[in-house]
């Protein structure tokens, strides 16, 4: 390391410290050529996740954004928060693994539209109705019709319970048209 007050390139290191943080080590040196000490700070170069939207604006990627995005699909829906915070885990770190640094919005929206379909088929079609962007009934029930081929296809689709038998029709009562005939009503109830 170039020693910033004489230029020279050569020292040794005579200290060395993790800071409080532990995001970098702060290294005490000693020129070789002047002996005066300088300080240097090594750190992990951290290039950010950017989101490149449709109409070609650039984004960082923002954890917090898509746990939201998340939420609402999931509300009211038997899924838990820590499996919602697993879920955004997973993808950023799927995302992190990444070579590239900038993940078009369009590659997100599906990643995390794979990860829906396991989790909860409802909070799916929510999430995908907002990013697909569904103009009209027809869009709507079109991807839905495909989530249920899909599902039908690699049999993952619960089969729908027996239909419960019909009840026995009530058959009509005779009844008398006027007080004191011989047929009195006769009350009849559904066998169950």
């Amino acid at each position: 390391m170039r020693c910033p007050f004489c230029g020279h390139l050569e020292d040794k290191v005579v200290d060395s410290r993790e800071s409080r943080e532990g995001d970098s080590i702060r290294r005490r040196r000693e020129c070789l050529s002047c002996a005066r000490r300088f300080t240097s700070y090594e750190r992990v170069e951290e290039v950010p996740l950017v989101i490149l939207k449709k109409d070609g604006r650039r984004e960082p990627f923002d954890r917090q954004k898509l746990m939201k995005g998340l939420l609402l699909a999931c509300q009211k829906r038997p899924v838990s928060l820590a499996r919602i915070e697993e879920l955004v885990g997973d993808l950023q770190a799927r995302l992190m693994e990444r070579p590239d640094r900038e993940i078009r919005s369009r590659d997100l929206g599906e990643l995390i539209m794979d990860e829906l379909k396991g989790l909860d088929q409802v909070a799916y079609v929510r999430f995908a109705s907002v990013y697909r962007d569904f103009k009209d009934l027809p869009d709507f029930v079109k991807a839905f019709e495909g989530l249920v081929h899909k599902e039908a296809a690699t049999g993952r689709l619960a089969t729908a319970p027996a239909p419960a038998p019909a009840p026995e029709p009530i058959k009509p009562v005779p009844q008398a048209l006027f007080p004191g005939e011989a047929e009195a009503p006769v009350l009849r109830t559904r066998k169950k």
